[in-house]
């Protein structure tokens, strides 16, 4: 399916009046500083955490489908592209390559 064909289908799905419903246990927004990606062939894990040394807490677990992970990319592409065309260029040089004490233990 093409990216334009998707984009209509979801405009589609919103104009027929989908209702999304957030979850009881999500109270608001959670802050991440840091994330890490796991995969296996059936699925993409993301964890989310907010590190402020020296502890950090995971603040989200996300489990997905290979399909599913690789639109949400080509999602987040597209609007760091639109973001950059409208903000001007994300420096990303300052980035820190450090371990920050989180293991996988799945």
């Amino acid at each position: 399916m093409s990216k334009n064909q998707q984009q209509q289908d979801n405009r589609e799905g919103q104009a027929k009046g989908q209702e999304i419903k957030l979850a009881d246990n999500i109270a608001g927004a959670e802050y991440s500083n840091v994330m890490q990606v796991f995969h296996n062939k059936e699925e993409f894990r993301l964890m989310f955490a907010h590190v402020f040394e020296p502890t950090g807490k995971v603040v989200a677990k996300i489990t997905m489908t290979p399909a599913h992970f690789k639109r949400m990319v080509g999602a987040l592409q597209e609007n760091l592209e639109r973001y950059e065309k409208t903000m001007g260029k994300i420096d990303d040089t300052d980035v820190s390559h450090g371990k920050i004490g989180f293991s996988d233990q799945d």
